[in-house]
């Protein structure tokens, strides 16, 4: 039981790193727009306290972030250009982002998910 705990926070930093590793390949010029656009989701929605499925909701909750977020991040790592991967690994590396929080990128996903909410209903009820 014990190896397997240790195995599963390996994994999950490995998860965290690579969310910066795609934070920071989204932002090199070698990245195709396609592969922005995705990334920006799963980024957000990693970083994101909305979630598809609420926490509160037993097993389910936290669900999606379990499988969701790491099946993105595996579609990405396939998708990025290899280099891209690379030169996105050493910069996070060099600069520590991993360990550091983010309070103003915080702000700025939470910004981003109230204007998607608030489009998503105006629609509804322009469409009613």
């Amino acid at each position: 039981m014990r190896k397997a705990m240790e195995r599963f926070k390996v994994r999950m930093k490995k998860i965290k790193e690579d969310i910066f590793v795609i934070a920071e390949a989204v932002k090199h010029q070698d990245t195709p727009f396609y592969i922005k656009v995705i990334a920006l989701v799963v980024v957000a929605y990693a970083f994101s306290p909305i979630d598809l499925i609420p926490d509160f909701i037993p097993v389910l909750g936290y669900l999606d972030d379990l499988i969701l977020v790491p099946l993105g991040i595996a579609l990405l790592l396939k998708l990025l250009p290899n280099h891209v991967i690379q030169e996105s690994r050493e910069t996070v590396a060099a600069n520590g982002k991993v360990k550091k929080k983010n309070w103003l990128a915080g702000a700025v996903i939470l910004l981003l998910w109230a204007a998607v909410i608030y489009w998503v209903v105006g629609l509804l009820v322009q469409n009613s």
